[in-house]
C-alpha cells in the first residue's frame, strides 16, 4: 500500500509537468502551422487526453468487466463537466469566445440524446458500437468541413484565429514544438495509467464495487490528463484550448470510448447508470451551458460558476455513495 500511495504522489508530480509541455507544444504547433487554440483543443487536445479512457474502457470490455467500462467513460465526462471545468474556472475565469462553441455544446447535447436512445434497452451491442464509432468519425469531418470554408472572419475567427502571444519559453520552430508536443502526451498518458493503477489497487483493498471504482476513482484518475492540461491551458491564457479540451474529450468518450468497448464485447448496463449517473451528467451539461449565457456577462464562467460546477459534482458522489451503501 506504501508503494501505490508514492506512485499516486509521482503521478501526480509527472502530469503537472508533462501538460504544462503538452499545452506549450500544442499552442507552438498550432501557431506555426497558423491554427487556432480552439480547433486543437478540441482535436489534438481532447482526443490525446481522452486516451486514457480509450484503454482502460476497452480493457476492461474484453475482461468482461461492463461496469468499469461504462461507468469510466459516464464518470469521467461527470467529472469533466463539474470538478474539471469547475476547478479551471475557479483557477482563471473562462472565456467562451465565437459562435463555434454554441455549435459545439449542442453538438455534445446531440451526441448524449443519440448514445442514451442506444442505452435504452440496457445493453451496447456490437452494432450500436458501430454506430457511435461512425458518429465519431462524421463529426470528424463536419469539423474539417468548418474549417475549409471558413475564412477567419466572423462567427467562425474563433475557431480559425491563429494562436498568438506565446509565452517566451515557446518553441520557435515545429520539429521542437511537434517534440514537446509527443514528450508531454506520451508522459501525461503513462502518469494518469500510472495514477490509476495505484488509486485503483487502493480501492480494491478498501473492497469498494466495480462500478463505483469505475465511476469514481479511475474516472478521475483518466480524467487527470484532462485536468492538468485545463489547469495549464489556464496558466498560459489559453481558455480556448481548455474549452475546446473538455467539449472535445466529453464527445470522444461517449461516442470513441463506449463505441469501442461495445464492438469489442458487447456490453450489459447496470442499475443506475442511466437514471443517475446518465442523468447527472445531461444535467451538469445543461447547467454549464446555462452558466455560459449567464445575465451578467455572456460567454464567461466565472469563478463563481466554478465553484458551482464543483459542488454540484461533490452532491453526485454523496448521491452515488448513498445509493451503494449495503444493509
Amino acid at each position: 500500500m506504501l508503494l501505490q500511495i508514492i506512485l499516486l504522489g509521482l503521478s501526480f508530480a509527472l502530469l503537472a509537468w508533462s501538460a504544462d509541455r503538452f499545452v506549450l507544444g500544442a499552442s507552438a504547433t498550432a501557431a506555426l502551422l497558423g491554427l487556432s487554440p480552439l480547433l486543437v483543443g478540441l482535436t489534438i487536445v481532447a482526443f490525446g487526453t481522452s486516451a486514457p479512457e480509450l484503454l482502460v474502457s476497452a480493457l476492461a470490455a474484453l475482461a468482461g468487466s461492463p461496469g468499469l467500462a461504462v461507468g469510466n467513460a459516464i464518470g469521467s465526462n461527470i467529472a469533466n463537466m463539474g470538478l474539471i471545468l469547475g476547478l479551471t474556472a475557479l483557477f482563471a475565469p473562462l472565456l467562451i469566445r465565437g459562435r463555434i462553441l454554441q455549435r459545439e455544446v449542442p453538438a455534445m447535447a446531440l451526441v448524449m440524446l443519440g448514445t442514451w436512445l442506444l442505452m435504452l434497452n440496457g445493453r451496447l451491442d456490437r452494432p450500436e458500437g458501430i454506430a457511435l464509432l461512425a458518429g465519431l468519425v462524421a463529426l470528424t469531418a463536419w469539423l474539417a468541413w468548418i474549417i475549409r470554408r471558413s475564412n477567419g472572419n466572423g462567427a467562425d475567427a474563433a475557431l480559425v484565429a491563429p494562436v498568438n502571444g506565446l509565452p517566451e519559453d515557446a518553441p520557435t520552430r515545429l520539429p521542437r514544438a511537434l517534440l514537446w508536443l509527443l514528450l508531454g502526451l506520451v508522459v501525461l498518458l503513462i502518469s494518469a495509467q500510472t495514477a490509476v493503477w495505484a488509486a485503483t489497487g487502493l480501492a480494491e483493498r478498501a473492497g469498494v464495487a466495480e462500478t463505483v471504482v469505475g465511476l469514481t476513482l479511475v474516472a478521475v484518475g483518466t480524467s487527470l490528463p484532462e485536468l492538468a492540461t485545463c489547469l495549464a491551458a489556464a496558466r498560459r491564457s489559453q481558455g480556448d484550448i481548455a474549452i475546446g479540451n473538455i467539449i472535445g474529450s466529453n464527445i470522444f468518450n461517449l461516442l470513441g470510448v463506449l463505441g469501442l468497448a461495445a464492438t469489442l464485447r458487447p456490453v450489459a448496463l447496470e442499475p443506475g447508470i442511466l437514471s443517475r449517473d446518465y442523468a447527472t451528467m445531461a444535467g451538469i451539461t445543461l447547467i454549464f451551458f446555462l452558466l455560459s449565457h449567464g445575465l451578467r456577462q455572456r460567454g464567461h464562467v466565472g469563478r463563481a460558476a466554478g465553484a458551482f460546477l464543483v459542488l454540484l459534482w461533490v452532491a453526485w458522489l454523496v448521491w452515488l455513495g448513498l445509493d451503494n451503501l449495503g444493509p
